[in-house]
C-alpha cells in the first residue's frame, strides 16, 4: 500500500508540473525562471496569480469528486451511483445557476455559490431519496430514479438559462465544467471545505464499509443503516457542492474514479478514500493539462486568436468511453 500511495502521489506531482507548463503565455524555461525568483512582473503574475491557483483548485475539486463518488457508491451499494447520475451534481448546478440569475451569487462571490450549490445538491439528493423509497438501498431502483431526477433538474437548469439568457451567459461554464479563471479566492474557499468534509468521509469509512456489505449485515453489527446512509449522503452532497461551486459540473469523475481507487487500494474505505482523493486529483489535474495542450494545438491548427477546450468536455468524452468499455467487459458487475 505504501508503494501504491507513493506511485500515485508521484503521478499527481507529474500531472501538476505538466499543468503548470501547459498553458499559454509562458514557456517552460520562463516558468522555471519564475520559480527561481526571476521573471518580470507580468510573468510572475501569470504564474502565481493565474496558473498556481488554477492548479490547486483542480487538485482540490478532483479530490472532492473522487471521495464523493466513493461515498455514494458505498452508501447506495450501486456501482453506477455518482454525483452526476444521482441528482447531486445537477441539483448543485441548478442551485448555482438560479442564485446567479436572481443576483444572489456569481463567480465574484464564491461563498454564495457554495451555499446555493449545497442547497441545490441537497434538493437533488432529497428527491432521489424520496423517489427511491427513502433508503431501501435497491441499486437498480436507485439508478433509474437517479437518472430521472438528474434529467428533471437538468431541464429546470435549461429553463432558467432561457428565462434570463443575458444575465447567465457565463453560467454555461457550470454546465460543462472549467478551471479557467480560478483565482486564490476560489482556493481559499475550497481547501477548508474539502478538508472538513474529507475528514468526515474518512470518519464514516467504517459504517460505509458495512453498508457496502448490505443492510442486514450492518444491522447485525449494530449499525443503523438509515442514519449512516443519511450522514453519508450529506457528506457526498457537501463535497460535490464544493467542487461544483469551484469548477462546475465535471462529468464522470465521481463515477469512474471510485472504481479505480477500489481496484488499486481494496475495499477497506479507510485506505480507499484517501486513494480516491489522490486519484481524483490526478485525473482532473491531468485532464486540465491535456485540455490546455489541446487548446494550444487547435489555436495553431485553426489559425484563431483564442480557443479554449474546457476540462469538463474532456472528462465527459473520455469518461463516457471508459464507462462503455467497463460495462461491455463486465456487464453483470455488482458489489
Amino acid at each position: 500500500m505504501i508503494r501504491r500511495f507513493t506511485a500515485l502521489a508521484a503521478l499527481v506531482l507529474v500531472c501538476a508540473c505538466v499543468e503548470l507548463l501547459a498553458g499559454r503565455g509562458m514557456s517552460p524555461a520562463v516558468a522555471w525562471d519564475v520559480l527561481g525568483g526571476g521573471g518580470d512582473p507580468t510573468e510572475r503574475h501569470i504564474f502565481f496569480q493565474l496558473r498556481l491557483p488554477r492548479l490547486l483548485v483542480a487538485l482540490g475539486a478532483g479530490a472532492c469528486l473522487g471521495i464523493a463518488g466513493l461515498v455514494l457508491q458505498s452508501a447506495l451499494r450501486n456501482p453506477l451511483a455518482g454525483p452526476e447520475v444521482t441528482g447531486v451534481t445537477p441539483g448543485a448546478v441548478l442551485g448555482a445557476v438560479t442564485a446567479t440569475g436572481l443576483g444572489l451569487a456569481g463567480w465574484e462571490s464564491p461563498l454564495a455559490v457554495v451555499v446555493a450549490a449545497c442547497v441545490g445538491g441537497c434538493t437533488g439528493a432529497a428527491l432521489l431519496w424520496l423517489l427511491a423509497g427513502r433508503g431501501t438501498g435497491d441499486p437498480a431502483q436507485t439508478a433509474v430514479h437517479g437518472v430521472l431526477v438528474s434529467a428533471v433538474l437538468g431541464g429546470l437548469t435549461a429553463m432558467v438559462l432561457l428565462v434570463a439568457p443575458g444575465e447567465l451567459g457565463s453560467v454555461v461554464q457550470w454546465l460543462v465544467g472549467t478551471t479557467e479563471g480560478r483565482v486564490w479566492q476560489h482556493w481559499h474557499l475550497l481547501w477548508p471545505w474539502a478538508l472538513l468534509w474529507g475528514a468526515v468521509a474518512w470518519l464514516l469509512s467504517g459504517p460505509l464499509t458495512l453498508l457496502r456489505c448490505g443492510d442486514e449485515l450492518a444491522r447485525a453489527a449494530g449499525l443503523s443503516a438509515a442514519r449512516a446512509r443519511t450522514a453519508a449522503l450529506l457528506c457526498a452532497v457537501a463535497l460535490t457542492a464544493g467542487a461544483v461551486a469551484a469548477v462546475g459540473a465535471l462529468g464522470f469523475v465521481g463515477l469512474l474514479v471510485p472504481h479505480v481507487a477500489v481496484s488499486v487500494f481494496g475495499a477497506d474505505l479507510r485506505v480507499a478514500l484517501p486513494g480516491a482523493a489522490l486519484t481524483g486529483a490526478a485525473v482532473v489535474c491531468g485532464a486540465d493539462a491535456a485540455a490546455q495542450l489541446v487548446s494550444r494545438l487547435l489555436v495553431v491548427a485553426l489559425d484563431t486568436g483564442r480557443f479554449t477546450v474546457p476540462v469538463g468536455a474532456l472528462t465527459t468524452c473520455i469518461g463516457a468511453a471508459l464507462l462503455l468499455i467497463v460495462v461491455r467487459r463486465a456487464p453483470g458487475r455488482t458489489f
